[in-house]
């Protein structure tokens, strides 16, 4: 009797939290809307939902509440062809929450996250075959302040990558102050320990700053190297990769920004997408602001990804036509 084939590993699974959103519908803030809009976000399922769009087999790897929420989680990530089979379900922790608050200064966001079951992960995960056979894991330094046991399936993730045995690891610093309660003092030492462990790093300019006090992209890479490839990316300028001693420029698109959020996870899932593809460094970086760029045109924290036409048409440009189209 012949065996039934296994399903092709996916091309990236992505590890972390994510939450249900609740929005308001326009610019005014919190406290003064009658309604809000339900969604979901969460930096690593963000990534997972844009590398679905862009055509390439995404998996999503946590843990939910046994709740509305969670099943709300599901569902969405599903219906935007993100692989979620290995999620696992907690009775007893919830799903986590988390408000947007428009302002003059840009939205804040109000967290209820303690105590959430993806709160409770820890390094056994790190043990799952969807994990073995992924060609990339994407992490984020959102998830080693959550927990104990989320630092230790951190660890046990850039072991693997360390011992040769696992996926190549992409990691996002994600910074996120709110989340380290000992400080910067305990996020700088951290992150940077988590960033020299993987394979390709994403860092903002501003962020690897207050972090490490590095001031220019250049500092970060040295700061970082050799061994991890770094992509430091500085908001409406540009960004900047550091990749086998070679550094590849590319400037920012122009667009009319709506909403911030989510436009860094656009970015890494655009560049991840290049490398998945095997497109040469600039592209990876053109992909990444192309993305970047349909996140910041939505209030939703997951955008729809331009078609693979358009964005054919957007690499195929010269860097002369490129910078043409970059702010000025």
């Amino acid at each position: 009797m012949a065996l039934p084939t296994p399903p092709p590993a996916a091309d990236a699974v992505c590890v972390g939290e994510t939450m249900a959103v609740l929005g308001p519908p326009d610019d005014r803030p919190l406290a003064e809307q009658a309604q809000l809009r339900l969604g979901i976000g969460g930096a690593e399922s963000n990534v997972a939902c844009a590398l679905a769009g862009l055509g390439h087999r995404a998996a999503w790897l946590s843990r939910l509440g046994d709740d509305p929420f969670g099943r709300r989680v599901l569902a969405e990530l599903t219906a935007r062809g993100v692989e979620v089979g290995a999620v696992q379900t907690d009775p007893d922790r919830p799903t986590g929450v988390y408000f947007k608050d428009p302002g003059p200064d840009g939205t804040r966001a109000h967290y209820y996250r303690r105590e959430s079951a993806a709160a409770g992960m820890g390094p056994e995960l790190a043990r799952l075959p969807l994990l073995r056979r992924a060609r990339l894991t994407h992490l984020t330094g959102i998830t080693a302040a959550l927990s104990d046991g989320c630092a230790g399936l951190l660890d046990a993730l850039l072991v693997d990558r360390v011992t040769g045995t696992g996926p190549v690891v992409s990691f996002d610093v994600n910074h996120r102050p709110a989340l380290w309660r000992g400080g910067r003092d305990e996020a700088a030492p951290r992150l940077l320990a988590l960033a020299r462990a993987a394979d390709l790093v994403f860092v903002g300019r501003d962020e690897a700053e207050g972090l490490w006090a590095t001031p220019r992209a250049q500092d970060v890479a040295a700061l970082l190297g050799p061994a991890p490839a770094v992509v430091v990316k500085d908001a409406e300028h540009g960004a900047t990769s550091y990749a086998g001693g070679v550094r590849t420029f590319v400037p920012s698109l122009p667009v009319k920004v709506v909403e911030p959020v989510g436009a860094g996870d656009a970015f890494a899932a655009g560049y991840l997408s290049g490398v998945l593809d095997g497109r040469d460094e600039r592209s990876r970086l053109r992909l990444g602001h192309l993305a970047a760029a349909a996140a910041l045109r939505t209030r939703d924290d997951v955008p729809v990804m331009p078609s693979r036409a358009r964005t054919e048409e957007f690499l195929a440009l010269d860097d002369d036509a490129w910078a043409a189209l970059a702010p000025r």
